[in-house]
């Protein structure tokens, strides 16, 4: 599989559609898509790939497909937009989360939609993003942050 598309990724629902190249066909690229749930592991579809079974040579349209999807058949029923506040660097997701007056994160690789954040508070989103950044950046970081 190639890297996973964060930069074009789409919450809706209390989902996270994260869209990748499923493969070529004649030379065009076929999109499929993962799904991060705001439930966590609880939801049916976290971590799910293509539930709609659909496929699409545009971005655009494969999220409008995973939208339509969601919209039949979601198990989430959150108002708040859980991945608001997710950045990505070095093609990795970051998603930060405030609760009680601290921070904290989950870090997906290029690759994977493996959380491999270190169980750490933050006093601010900025000193959060400074450290994951700064842990990215190491020569001789590569697929985890210590």
């Amino acid at each position: 599989m190639n890297r996973l598309i964060y930069e074009n990724s789409v919450s809706h629902r209390g989902h996270l559609i994260v869209p990748f190249v499923f493969g070529m066909a004649d030379g065009y690229s076929i999109y499929s898509y993962k799904l991060v749930s705001d439930l966590g592991h609880k939801g049916k579809f976290h971590k799910s790939e293509n539930p709609a079974g659909i496929y699409s040579g545009g971005i655009a349209s494969l999220i409008e497909i995973a939208k339509e999807h969601l919209d039949r058949h979601t198990d989430v029923l959150s108002q708040v937009d859980y991945f608001k506040s997710r950045y990505t660097y070095r093609h990795n997701l970051i998603i930060i989360y405030q609760q009680c007056g601290k921070y904290f994160y989950d870090h997906y690789p290029p690759d994977s939609l493996r959380n491999i954040a270190a169980p750490k508070l933050f006093p601010s989103e900025q000193a959060c993003i400074n450290w994951i950044k700064q842990g990215l950046d190491r020569p001789s970081a590569t697929s985890t942050i210590s």
